[in-house]
């Protein structure tokens, strides 16, 4: 148990999905995994744990913008020993020649906020 993820360690997969918004990650846990288990809802931020083909995942709310990624994402890791993080949400989705459930793999990105500063 973090200060911002409410889990114990056993509840946490090594495979965390990362969707900012806490009800995606419900929309996505009851769409995608077999026995969903809420695992976390501390300060709001949705997470469960569940089965894909057998594999033990998490999907873990995340929040808007690199600063609360961050907290999520350091807890993950340092406390949790989560291995693999994949963040997934609606980059690009505004844009014409994207559509609704369109896969986009991200080679590299950028920023313009000053929170690494």
């Amino acid at each position: 148990m973090t200060i911002h993820i409410g889990a114990a360690p056993s509840e946490i997969a090594e495979t965390v999905l990362l969707p900012g918004d806490p009800y995606r990650a419900k929309w996505a846990a009851e769409t995608f995994l077999d026995a969903p288990k809420l695992v976390n809802e501390t300060r709001g931020m949705l997470g469960f744990t569940g089965s894909w083909n057998s594999h033990p995942v998490t999907i873990q709310g995340s929040g808007m913008g690199m600063p609360s990624l961050s907290i999520y994402v350091n807890e993950l890791i340092r406390d949790y020993d989560a291995k693999t993080l994949i963040r997934i949400g609606s980059c690009g989705g505004m844009q014409d020649h994207v559509g609704i459930r369109d896969v986009i793999l991200a080679m590299t990105s950028t920023t313009v906020c000053t929170t690494s500063l």
